[in-house]
């Protein structure tokens, strides 16, 4: 950065001092590791040498978070993509199948707020439609904070759930689908264009949850990117000037989503196109009934308490499917647990 001539061009120069912020705390999150593994590395020997029992023991407990946390950092610095340091915006829709399928909406965008909440990630809700008697019909909200996108990635795609339905007075087991889309949050130095001549905006009045006044405003907002044809609404927010800043926030997402695609063609496994919400094409299926179990169809990752899982414990899906990535790529890291690993 001293070097003569490195700030004439302030854009690169910009990126060039992010990227160096982000390589710094990763080295200080691994050099801190590496501290607290030499001193219990000493403290160990230590123990051994005058044989103490009782803080031999105490470290042997301090063993096992340190595994964790290397393997955490570890998976972490292989997300090297600039595009994984972004947050994420998250769609969410219900597949066919009426009510079943929008009740297992509701259940996944519950599913991931609580994983964000886990992770200390911040959440907004930028889209919201309620279903017509439970769950939703649509739902995209933004998830605050670095590597957001890296991890939420593994979740694109077709998700299925088996169950006793609620709703079926018989107590038959239906199958339903949903499906989930993430896109990287643009952040504010990433120029994406956008003419005024390419949007079409239509307002429209607010359905579900609001009270009188979405009845009595056009305060939804959606808008229309005539050269790709895509489409994006929000009316989340009584205000049509706050809904048209979301609409715009979820346009920005998706047409940089699209440029990545155009510009490099190893993302095509996250953006290619949306297969039908239905058999044989999901990721990964949860299942309630007869038996419980949550099993990753690209990794073979298993867990049998279904419900800690839509509580939001999807790190060990998120870890398998990087980590399976890194294999395909030949960069595979030397730690951490196998891809398929059955988890209890």
């Amino acid at each position: 950065m001293a070097r003569p001539g490195f700030w004439d061009d302030p854009e690169r120069a910009r990126g060039v001092v992010q990227e160096l912020k982000a390589a710094k705390s990763v080295v200080e999150e691994f050099e801190k590791v590496d501290r607290e593994v030499d001193d219990a590395s000493e403290l160990f020997d230590m123990a051994l040498e005058e044989e103490d029992d009782a803080t031999r023991s105490e470290i042997e407990k301090q063993v096992a978070p340190l595994e964790r946390e290397l393997d955490r950092l570890e998976l972490k610095s292989f997300l090297s993509d600039p595009a994984d340091r972004m947050g994420a915006v998250v769609s969410i829709h219900p597949g066919a199948g009426g009510t079943e399928s929008q009740d297992w909406a509701e259940m996944l965008l519950r599913m991931y707020l609580r994983w964000a909440e886990r992770s200390g990630f911040q959440t907004e809700m930028l889209d919201y439609q309620a279903g017509d008697e439970a769950g939703l019909k649509d739902a995209t909200f933004e998830v605050n904070g670095e590597y957001a996108f890296g991890y939420l990635k593994a979740e694109s795609g077709v998700h299925r759930l088996v169950r006793i339905s609620p709703f079926d007075a018989s107590g038959r087991r239906h199958t339903s689908f949903a499906s989930v889309f993430v896109y990287p949050q643009v952040e504010e130095d990433v120029e994406i264009e956008i003419n005024d001549a390419d949007i079409r905006i239509d307002t429209f009045r607010a359905s579900g949850a609001g009270g009188q006044h979405v009845n009595k405003t056009d305060s939804a907002v959606r808008l229309t990117h005539i050269p790709s044809g895509i489409v994006v609404s929000s009316q989340n927010e009584r205000s049509q000037h706050r809904n048209r800043d979301s609409a715009f926030k979820i346009l920005r997402a998706r047409l940089y989503a699209r440029k990545l695609e155009e510009e490099r063609k190893q993302l095509d496994a996250l953006y290619d196109q949306q297969k039908e919400i239905a058999w044989g094409s999901q990721i990964r299926s949860y299942v309630f009934q007869p038996y419980t179990l949550v099993k990753d169809h690209r990794t073979n990752h298993e867990v049998g308490d279904v419900q800690r899982v839509m509580d939001g414990d999807l790190d060990g899906f998120i870890d398998a499917y990087l980590r399976s990535a890194l294999n395909k790529e030949g960069n595979a890291p030397r730690t951490g647990k196998k891809p398929g690993e059955k988890v209890s």
